[in-house]
């Protein structure tokens, strides 16, 4: 988790580690550690805009995908992929149907709220 968390990092935590402690039943366990407060801001989605809250979920991703690219050697995924287009297929195939998904569960909502299922409010 360490190794993993560190690839992802554009700054490191000084903080982030692991330890291996013997505890009084003489069991080794692992304990993940890292900074308990950076002292960067908390982002409060229930207080933004719309318009600032589709920025922030844009944010959001860019800051993901960036993290994940670092995070993968592309000569070893490039060779463990190969030369054809079946893995762009079937991720292509995977993102429709993900997208299919998401435009259903939206209409449910809709529908939900539509009924009085739910109750929504529009910020």
């Amino acid at each position: 988790m360490v190794a993993g968390q560190r690839l992802m990092q554009t700054s490191g935590d000084i903080f982030l580690g692991w330890t291996r402690v013997t505890g009084f039943d003489g069991q080794d366990r692992d304990f993940y550690v890292r900074q308990l407060w950076d002292w960067k801001g908390i982002a409060r989605p229930e207080s933004m805009s719309p318009a600032l809250l589709a920025l922030f979920g844009r944010l959001c991703g860019a800051s993901l995908a960036r993290a994940h690219a670092r995070s993968g050697d592309p000569v070893a995924i490039a060779a463990y992929l190969g030369g054809s287009d079946r893995f762009d297929r079937a991720l292509t195939e995977f993102a429709q149907s993900y997208a299919d998904q998401n435009e259903r569960d939206y209409e449910a909502l809709g529908t939900a709220c539509r009924t009085g299922r739910i109750t929504a409010e529009r910020l």
